[in-house]
């Protein structure tokens, strides 16, 4: 085992499905935790199902357990509940993503455990935590994208909701999940006590959203759709060019007057619809289409090469084929190849992470379903 990753020697017990929880295992796994998942030996975590299929494997769950091991155990039998608590019993930390209500009813719930364990870290990621008047209702991705108003405000204006392309929602509660249990295990540590962290998502997703909560606070309006446009920003947003499209960002009034220089129309600096940030938010859309009437003219490289050349961000609207074949993320080695069940060579996005300059490696395969089923019979301490 590495000793130079910094989770090295803390033991996870993962007892998740899909992608909020296992998300967090595998942050936690690749800086270095000992991970064991645990799934039903009737079919698993239902991400195995998920497409595409690789002789019989899914690749995506094999971009979400790596660095895992995994055993099988039928939670609903006194045997299986039994070794589940003989695992937890020597483990620092726990991961659940049930309903609330579910893990005790198992005799795994964080009271009955911690008396077992009262160094443990408990962690439960849920729809809307462990108390409340929805603790009860399960929720996924979309729908917790469409309660926290993350919906509200995606989308063009006139469009019909839409829900973010990535599944922020889950990914959203996978990171403070993480963040929360790494935070905690030096209390632990130190204290010997652990603690039950309770990680909602509705909540995880509100707390990335602290530009729109701050301002519906500061102005009583409810945020709206700008489709890639910025609400206090401008220009700041996707323009259409002859050949597409590509994205700049111009936030500040120094890159404000190098697009004005690249557009070669100083007339805009004067024009009093433009004076400041504030006024070239509000008036953005008679800005975008006296800029797109220029952009129309070229192709989209061709001002991605002049905004880059003066130092105003922008890019192309990449797909991923394209953004994972660019040079920055194969400089930083992002891309790794990891071998499935069945010996099949795939590729994965590795952890993004480097600690003085080394990425964290990846030192276990996705395994297979009860692959790890000997530490079962071996102990607790293998």
């Amino acid at each position: 085992m590495d000793t130079s990753l910094p989770l090295q020697g803390v033991r996870v017990i993962e007892f998740c499905n899909v992608a909020a929880g296992p998300f967090c295992g595998m942050l936690l796994a690749d800086m270095g935790a000992d991970l064991i998942k645990v799934e039903h030996p009737g079919g698993g975590d239902t991400l195995r199902n998920w497409p595409p299929i690789t002789d019989g494997f899914s690749e995506n769950f094999a971009s979400l357990n790596r660095n895992k091991r995994s055993v099988t155990l039928d939670l609903k039998s006194p045997e299986g509940q039994a070794r589940a608590r003989e695992l937890v019993a020597q483990a620092d930390v726990l991961l659940e993503n049930n309903r609330p209500g579910v893990m005790k009813r198992l005799g795994l719930d964080y009271e009955t455990l911690k008396a077992l364990n009262p160094r443990l870290l408990y962690c439960s990621i849920s729809a809307y935590g462990q108390t409340g008047p929805r603790s009860g209702e399960g929720g996924f991705d979309l729908t917790i994208q469409a309660m926290s108003g993350v919906m509200s405000v995606t989308g063009e204006a006139d469009g019909a909701p839409v829900k973010c392309g990535v599944p922020l929602a889950d990914f959203a509660a996978g990171l403070y999940a993480a963040f929360a249990v790494a935070a905690a295990l030096r209390q632990a540590q130190q204290t010997g006590q652990g603690a039950h962290i309770d990680v909602p998502m509705l909540g995880t997703t509100l707390a990335i959203g602290a530009l729109q909560t701050s301002e519906y606070f500061g102005s009583g309006k409810d945020p709206g759709k700008l489709g890639s446009a910025h609400p206090r920003n401008a220009p700041y947003q996707a323009f259409r060019c002859r050949d597409g499209y590509f994205a700049m960002a111009a936030g500040t009034e120094a890159l404000w007057r190098s697009v004005c220089d690249v557009v070669a129309m100083p007339e805009l600096l004067a024009d009093e619809r433009f004076q400041s940030t504030m006024l070239r938010a509000r008036n953005q859309v008679a800005l975008r289409d006296l800029l797109e009437a220029v952009f129309m003219k070229e192709d989209a490289a061709h001002w991605l090469a002049r905004f880059q050349g003066v130092g105003v961000p922008s890019a192309p609207i990449n797909t991923y084929s394209q953004v994972l074949a660019d040079p920055q993320v194969e400089h930083m080695e992002w891309v790794q190849e990891i071998t499935l069940p069945g010996n099949n060579v795939t590729r994965t996005f590795a952890s993004p992470i480097k600690i003085n300059g080394q990425g964290l490696p990846i030192r276990l395969n996705p395994p297979a379903l009860g692959e790890h089923n000997a530490l079962l019979q071996e102990g607790s301490d293998a």
